[in-house]
């Protein structure tokens, strides 16, 4: 597809905290790194909204033409339990309790990670490397940092110092945070602990004898810090720098910012022009937790076996939720909220399936030109999914304008507006249609007509009780009659 140059797409930077015109490094090509997950558990469902925000975006810069490399990675080592470089690796521990090998506990939640992604249609990325997979480019980037004096070894680990580096850059510019605010609100370090500065972070941790996951290094046996490994990987692949760098909103302080000062601190560069982060996801208003049990899995939703939600809900269903609002807003999942976004999914889909069985005339009441112009300005318009899907609504009302002859199309603009709204939904959304050809769907039309059948041999013999009876009954199962000049149809609410 031709690049769409009738308008500009504007992103919303969080280093700048501005909407800015998107112009890549190297025009028609795009770098994209996303923070990928730490496979110690099934995938959760905010990530998978994080992930799903990413893949809309990477959809959309395609449909727009650029060649896009889209690198997410595999964190299987190094993410210890909080940010102080304290605790036990989360993959390691999880192999303790459940007697495995690290690898076997990354092996069966990456199957569990891909297997979910590919339930809610997510693209695979051009690459996905591991961290396990880079410890040589990590040892490299260390000594770099090392030699330029923004590190110090310390008993067989390294860290990275924060204080040196803030004298000469600005530690905190992605979230806004002061070091000397920093430094404030920290306790004094105890004469046990090996940093210079509470802030400093690890960039290499030494293994005690017990850590099961541990590589040899210049300082010894160790494991690198959980920050570099992304420096590591997006500069391999997309170079010192590159256009998007993308993750959740939880991201940005340490880890991104721990980021840019490595990559900064090493080749001096800042190492992406634009910072994506996509908001959180909530559950029935409360923050999303085990502990509290306020916590649902995507397979939990698909197969309906929750103590939260009234039924189940397709994937697809679970998507265009998703896609109803924009990817920077709080999104708040609810029992009610996906019964709203399934009566909506299906009434887009039933307004697609019309489309292309519409007869069309000579003029057009519907100038699908100007509508596909406000679908871009909404899309370029830092991706904004809910206005583009009120578009979307908007040419559903017009098509069933069109079938109940109140509205007249061409079959130029029938087929104009078939391949954008095939475009917008099935190729930029990711929203995939429902499972039209199987048995149980073709059981159901073929009842359904029957019931048509049956209530127009009433009407033509002025039963309308019998007539009535049956509207009525399929109107309450949520299924609606509509009686046109081409005869009587129906629609699944």
């Amino acid at each position: 597809m031709q690049l769409f140059s009738q308008q500009q797409l504007k992103v919303t930077n969080s280093l700048s905290g501005k909407k800015e015109v998107f112009t890549p490094l190297k025009e028609g090509y795009v770098g994209m790194y996303v923070c990928g997950p730490t496979v110690y558990s099934n995938v959760h469902l905010g990530n998978c909204r994080t992930f799903m925000s990413f893949d809309m975006i990477f959809r959309y810069l395609k449909h727009l033409g650029y060649k896009v490399r889209y690198v997410r990675n595999i964190t299987d080592a190094g993410h210890l339990e909080n940010d102080a470089d304290d605790g036990e690796d989360k993959i390691a521990k999880k192999a303790k309790l459940e007697q495995l090998e690290p690898m076997e506990v990354v092996q069966r939640y990456t199957v569990d990670f891909h297997e979910t992604l590919q339930k809610l249609n997510l693209l695979p990325p051009s690459i996905e490397p591991t961290a396990t997979g880079h410890i040589i480019e990590q040892i490299q980037i260390i000594e770099q940092i090392l030699e330029k004096g923004f590190a110090y070894e310390q008993n067989g680990s390294v860290y990275f110092d924060v204080v040196k580096f803030n004298v000469s850059h600005d530690y905190g510019k992605l979230s806004g945070r002061k070091l000397e605010d920093m430094i404030a609100n920290t306790r004094e370090l105890t004469a046990q602990q090996e940093k210079k500065n509470p802030q400093d972070f690890a960039l290499w941790k030494k293994a005690e004898p017990q850590h099961i996951m541990r590589w040899p290094s210049p300082w010894g046996d160790g494991f690198p810090g959980w920050h570099l490994e992304c420096t590591a990987m997006s500069t391999k692949y997309l170079g010192e720098q590159f256009d998007i760098h993308g993750g959740g909103m939880d991201l940005k302080f340490p880890h991104h910012e721990c980021e840019i000062a490595q990559a900064e601190a090493s080749n001096n560069l800042s190492p992406v022009k634009y910072w994506l982060h996509a908001n959180m996801l909530t559950l029935n208003g409360k923050k999303m937790s085990k502990s509290t049990g306020n916590n649902i899995y995507p397979s939990e939703i698909f197969s309906g076996e929750n103590d939260i939600l009234s039924k189940a809900f397709a994937p697809a269903v679970v998507r265009f939720f998703m896609m109803q609002a924009h990817y920077t807003s709080i999104l708040d999942l609810s029992d009610t909220a996906l019964l709203a976004s399934e009566k909506g999914y299906h009434k887009l889909m039933e307004g697609i399936k019309c489309l292309s069985t519409l007869a069309p005339s000579d003029t057009s009441d519907f100038d699908v030109n100007a509508w596909k112009n406000k679908c871009y300005e909404a899309m370029n318009d830092d991706f904004n999914t809910p206005i583009l899907i009120a578009h979307l609504f908007e040419a559903v009302r017009q098509i069933n304008l069109i079938k109940d002859g109140k509205a007249k199309i061409t079959v130029t603009n029938q087929l104009e507006l078939q391949n954008s709204m095939n475009a917008f939904v099935f190729e930029v959304l990711g929203i995939t249609a429902p499972e039209g050809n199987d048995t149980t769907s073709e059981t159901l039309d073929g009842v359904l007509h029957l019931l048509i059948d049956l209530r127009n041999k009433a009407r033509a013999n002025k039963d309308f009780a019998t007539s009535d009876n049956i509207r009525d009954k399929l109107e309450a199962m949520g299924i609606q009659l509509k009686d046109g000049k081409e005869g009587t149809t129906f629609s699944i609410n």
